[in-house]
């Protein structure tokens, strides 16, 4: 029995096949999806492009100036009140322990601060405990080499000022003294910052940024001390103010002076800038990495190395890594490049050389 069941024939010419584009497999123009037509892609796009990660907005916890400046503060009120209860006023006669140790601590607890501050920050707490333990024993001897020689400098200027006719504390000759002998403070916590952070230009940077810090809160110690009028306070916050100065002169010399840096758009550490000193600088999620990048398990313990060429930064990738959000395995990295690993993204800057 034939059917009964009756369709239009569909016929396809030789001129309708001409008129048909097929994209190629490595691409090619994409043709627009017609009016209402639903578009998913393709594996290439799902295979090549990285995950859509916002922007967030950055914490203030994170900025170099600020942790730095914390630390020398906590690190300077720690000294002072571990050595202020042996410690006697020249005014008092006398002296105790606290008189020869109040300096040397003060500057101890301020260096061990500095050494911790940034591998606190990023919550990597092996590499905190590594630096503490390095920083500890070279802030005792710094403290003291230091001490010493700000104490030889003071003395000289003192003298130089008594000479041009400075007899009061009043005469502001004497606070540039105090403020110049004491920048020998700063220095000491810059050689601590640039020997934990393994690079000889982070430390000259927190050297002269520490010289600076320090230096301003020596040349107000002295107006402090004519207004609070006690001496335990004035002590008390003026090596506050001492610590917190240097420690935000090193964070923001640091900063001005960068040539090469990561910034962090989103993910846990947003905001923060890791500054590119190293020749070889490696990213992943094992605490010991120069980068460490927490709270995801997709990103593998060496993810990733920065490498640093003369002029130019060379990223190489171990696990996913994407730019602009096509994945890569090596390039050569451009002013304004977008990067994501995991869930961090980073825009890689350079100082533009005139």
């Amino acid at each position: 029995m034939s059917n009964t069941d009756h369709q239009d024939a569909i016929k396809i010419t030789l001129d309708d096949l001409s008129r048909v584009k097929v994209q190629e497999a490595g691409g090619g123009p994409i043709l627009p999806a017609s009016p209402g037509s639903k578009s998913y892609g393709t594996i290439t796009d799902a295979a090549e492009q990285g995950p859509v990660v916002r922007d967030e907005r950055g914490s203030i916890l994170l900025q170099g100036w600020f942790y730095l400046g914390l630390s020398g503060l906590l690190g300077a009120v720690a000294g002072w009140a571990i050595a202020e209860p042996g410690f006697v006023d020249g005014s008092q006669g006398g002296a105790r322990w606290g008189n020869f140790w109040l300096i040397p601590i003060i500057l101890t607890l301020m260096c061990l601060g500095f050494g911790i501050a940034e591998s606190t920050v990023e919550r990597s707490l092996k590499k905190a405990l590594l630096r503490g333990v390095l920083s500890l024993p070279l802030g005792v001897l710094l403290g003291f080499v230091f001490n010493i020689l700000g104490e030889v400098v003071y003395a000289v200027l003192m003298n130089i000022s008594v000479d041009l006719g400075a007899h009061s504390e009043r005469n502001p000759a004497l606070w540039i003294a105090r403020g110049l002998a004491w920048s020998a403070f700063g220095a000491a916590g810059g050689v601590i910052y640039g020997i934990v952070g393994q690079s000889s230009k982070k430390g000259t940077y927190g050297v002269m940024g520490g010289m600076i810090g320090a230096a301003i809160g020596g040349m107000i110690f002295d107006p402090i001390a004519l207004l609070t009028h006690v001496g335990s306070v004035s002590r008390a916050v003026g090596f506050a103010l001492v610590g917190l100065s240097t420690g935000v002169g090193m964070g923001l010399v640091e900063s001005a002076l960068k040539n090469r840096w990561l910034y962090v758009l989103s993910g846990p550490l947003a905001g923060k800038q890791f500054i590119l000193y190293k020749p070889r600088t490696t990213v992943g999620s094992r605490q010991q990495s120069d980068i460490y990048l927490f709270k995801d398990s997709n990103i593998l313990p060496e993810h990733a190395t920065f490498e640093l060429t003369g002029s130019r930064v060379q990223v190489r990738a171990v696990g996913p890594v994407y730019l602009a959000g096509s994945a890569i395995q090596s390039r050569v990295l451009q002013d304004n490049d977008l990067l994501q690993i995991g869930r961090y993204s980073f825009r890689y800057k350079e100082k533009q050389r005139s």
